[in-house]
């Protein structure tokens, strides 16, 4: 029997409470870390197959023709003056528009790259559904035993609530996201096979990415080794990960050592839950840079939450950050707190790739969240103390630029070359759009229009 050594003193705790204290047995607070200024970063290869495999399997050509559309009276970024877009076969073009093109006219609005959401759970969401009143908990094993009893209290398939959320997201202009998805004894695949079924159903709108994630342990759960290993054997998932492997499972060379053998064996990438802080976080998170080295892994693996980084002395970062770039390691937040937020600015610098994701939507976690990645970018530009231009813009960038490099998608700047895959809002400039969150008017994906006012369209 394991001892769960995130248990809190107090009950009930907050997601954002419990995360702050899930290993607090491990070491002491972290402390506020500035934001920095974000620097390009390389993109690091993908899962195989690579989420670029994957984009949109929308036909090219329409009888014969290239398939081209006119943006007319478009600001990029908030320009003072409004510009055209032509976009042919998906990309944004320089020559001009073929004959017989399609004129959009979108009337001044801002446009902005659509988001990619780099972590987030659409099979746990009650997103849609009535009103769930959540009981108190306050570790990851009481957290999971809540999540066993939402599952069987909520009547709509799981199938149905992820399409759901996985839709309503790309109406408020996200073009990705990583879907990290519960695989225990207590679900089997079902959540595999139902987030499999909704990234079916929005391939024409959104590029998906499945983490089979052993919310409920790799050691203290029996079967799930299993499941993982089936998960990624018959291909239905991207990556598999793995959780706090010293702080829950209490098992850190037998958990890494069985997540790593199955992304080896079956060529798939990995994501890990990292919330174990201090000097537990960081045994973990050496772990998985010696592993990732030891099998080549490098651009491979992806390491979220990680709340072992925020604090951290400046020459100690440094030195992590460039030990995470070299074995090609990325990370993700979901911007929780002050104290929790990523470093992103300075990791970048090294040339550490971060996402940024919305977590959790409206499940037995949490009644908050959207999955709306713009407001995600406010929520980050808040804790962050952004105050300046150049910092609100940054916040955007980690939504939008962040994602994309980790999922290893082509990132969108509305150039010549750039995939046409953008959103329209009201606004004055982008640091106003990412204070103000105006509606999302349209969702363009590949020069196709797959969102108007908050509805699909275009299926």
């Amino acid at each position: 029997m394991h001892a769960d050594s995130t248990a809190s003193p107090t009950a009930g705790l907050s997601r954002r409470g419990m995360l702050a204290g899930a290993a607090a047995l491990a070491g002491t607070a972290a402390a506020l870390n500035a934001p920095g200024a974000e620097a390009a970063a390389p993109r690091p290869g993908g899962a195989s197959p690579s989420a670029a495999d994957r984009i949109t399997e929308q036909p090219r050509r329409t009888g014969g023709h290239a398939r081209a559309t006119v943006f007319k009276n478009v600001r990029p970024y908030g320009a003072t003056t409004p510009v055209d877009l032509t976009v042919v076969d998906g990309v944004v073009s320089a020559k001009p528009a073929p004959r017989g093109a399609e004129v959009v006219d979108c009337k001044g609005r801002i446009a902005l790259p659509t988001l990619v959401d780099a972590h987030i759970h659409p099979d746990k969401t009650a997103w849609g559904e009535p009103w769930v009143t959540r009981n108190p908990a306050g570790s990851i094993a009481e957290y999971t035993a809540e999540d066993v009893k939402l599952y069987h209290a909520l009547r709509t398939p799981l199938k149905e609530r992820a399409e759901r959320l996985m839709g309503h997201a790309v109406t408020r202009g996200t073009r990705a996201m990583r879907a990290h998805v519960d695989v225990a004894p207590a679900y089997d695949l079902v959540g595999v096979e139902g987030v499999g079924s909704a990234r079916r159903a929005l391939r024409h709108a959104l590029d998906v990415e499945i983490v089979a994630f052993p919310q409920h342990g790799v050691i203290r759960t029996p079967g799930t080794e299993e499941l993982l290993e089936e998960a990624a054997r018959t291909g239905a998932v991207d990556r598999v990960g793995g959780i706090d492997p010293i702080g829950f499972d209490e098992a850190l060379d037998e958990q890494l050592d069985i997540v790593f053998g199955i992304a080896d064996r079956h060529s798939v990438g990995v994501d890990i839950h990292l919330h174990e802080r201090a000097a537990t976080g960081l045994e973990s998170l050496r772990a998985i840079i010696d592993r990732t080295r030891a099998l080549s892994l490098q651009g491979k693996v992806t390491v979220s939450h990680v709340f072992c980084v925020p604090g951290l002395p400046e020459r100690e970062l440094d030195r992590l950050a460039a030990d995470l770039a070299d074995a090609g390691i990325s990370l993700t937040t979901v911007a929780p707190s002050s104290d929790l937020v990523l470093p992103i600015g300075r990791l970048r610098e090294h040339g550490v790739p971060v996402g940024l994701g919305s977590d959790g939507v409206r499940d037995s976690w949490s009644p908050f969240g959207n999955a709306d990645m713009l407001h995600r970018s406010h929520l980050l530009a808040q804790v962050q103390d952004a105050r300046l231009d150049e910092e609100l813009e940054a916040a955007f960038r980690s939504g939008a630029d962040g994602g994309a490099r980790l999922l290893g998608l082509p990132e969108v700047d509305l150039g010549p070359g750039s995939p046409a895959d953008f959103l329209l809002v009201r606004g004055e400039c982008l640091p106003q759009v990412v204070v103000d969150l105006p509606r999302c008017e349209m969702v363009v994906r590949a020069g196709r229009i797959v969102a108007r006012d908050g509805e699909l369209v275009g299926r």
